[in-house]
């Protein structure tokens, strides 16, 4: 499925992805979504937005955005390549060290290592700004020591580092200002609890605890004075990762519904043919393709350098496709009735599995706030 406004390159690495995806089992368990990163890290798809001199692809989000979509198509949608190529990677490139990308950038491009990102707190939710763990130098080495708790962390245990998101004082103004830290998984004071999910997914979630990690100068990821910038630079892509997400489970759920209901024959005749079945499929079908335009136009503007424009795009991108897919799911389910929450038929995980689009990185009513003050110039109620 292509558009107008991709590329011949484009159409191939879609048709390429599409293939080898579909040619893989739906994964089930972590050991068969360990062993599908690993073959799409060896024909180059996971590091296909890192530069070409670390081992990547050379491409960009537009690239990582349409390799997701169709995995997520083929029913096998990665959730830790909105983070470790897409959010550490792209951090990493664009603020890194050379040390910090000959070490990292290489093996997550080729999928041999995996980053996680810790951003989201019990109590600042989606608010950058009240984010509290703390990152402080010790005078004596030049260590920073990170203090703090973060939640819902995704892959923690199966990455070998997770990139914090902490807070240095400014001495000059007494604000905190985030920064960035490479973390690796066995470092002391690190400790992670596996947290008990509804959601049915290869990926686990975590809350994390950082007691006094002390950590050598070189585990900031660029400069401690660039505040927000940095930050930014890495969620601008998991919004617009987050909607490719969404968009590869609706395309996968009205697949089936399709199937089934060409097939599906009820006095004779296929259900398909009724307008009950067949109009909200049709408008399913719609509003992912919209969603799709809206997330190709924010990946551009994100691949182009305009990130001010991109973060507007990108929100209204994971919004659009976070409601589609919700909606395409929900009416796959349907059209297959009771069919739709059998095993077999393997539509009924796909049920919470929308919700995370809704909700995660960034809830609806967070973008409609976003929406209202920083496009419509609507004052704030908070």
């Amino acid at each position: 499925m292509t558009t107008l406004l991709e590329s011949d390159e484009h159409k191939s690495l879609r048709e390429a992805v599409s293939a080898f995806a579909r040619s893989h089992p739906r994964a089930t368990g972590p050991a068969e979504a360990r062993h599908f990163w690993q073959e799409a890290g060896k024909l180059g798809y996971i590091g296909v937005n890192l530069p070409e001199a670390y081992g990547g692809g050379g491409g960009g989000v537009t690239e990582l955005s349409l390799v997701l979509e169709e995995m997520g198509a083929a029913g096998n949608p990665l959730l830790m390549m909105i983070v470790s190529p897409a959010i550490c990677g792209t951090v990493i490139a664009r603020f890194g060290t050379d040390e910090q990308k000959q070490s990292w950038l290489p093996g997550i491009a080729d999928g041999t290592r995996l980053m996680a990102f810790g951003i989201t707190e019990p109590d600042a939710g989606s608010n950058s700004h009240r984010i509290t763990t703390t990152a402080r130098r010790d005078g004596d080495t030049g260590d920073w020591i990170l203090t703090g708790r973060k939640v819902f962390i995704s892959g923690v245990d199966i990455a070998d580092a997770t990139l914090i998101v902490g807070r240095t004082e400014d001495a000059r103004t007494g604000k905190l200002k985030p920064c960035l830290f490479i973390v690796p998984r066995d470092t002391p004071g690190f400790h992670r609890r596996q947290l008990d999910m509804e959601l049915h997914a290869t990926e686990k979630q975590f809350e994390l605890t950082l007691d006094d990690v002390r950590l050598p100068a070189d585990a900031l990821v660029g400069d401690e004075d660039a505040g927000l910038l940095q930050l930014f630079a890495g969620l601008n892509p998991e919004r617009v990762m987050t909607a490719a997400f969404a968009i590869g489970i609706g395309r996968y759920a009205l697949a089936r519904a399709l199937d089934y209901a060409r097939e599906r024959t009820v006095w004779k005749t296929p259900i398909g043919a009724h307008q009950a079945i067949a109009h909200p499929l049709a408008q399913a079908h719609i509003e992912l393709e919209l969603a799709r335009l809206m997330t190709q136009k924010a990946a551009h503007l994100y691949d182009a350098g305009d990130d001010m424009a991109a973060g507007e795009a990108a929100n209204m991108a994971k919004y659009a496709a976070g409601e589609a897919c919700v909606k395409a799911v929900d009416q796959a389910v349907h059209t297959l009735g009771g069919n739709g929450l059998t095993r077999e038929f393997g539509l009924a995980s796909l049920i919470t599995a929308a919700r995370v689009a809704r909700i995660a990185p960034v809830s609806r009513e967070m973008i409609l706030n976003y929406v209202s003050h920083q496009t419509l110039g609507l004052p704030k109620s908070y």
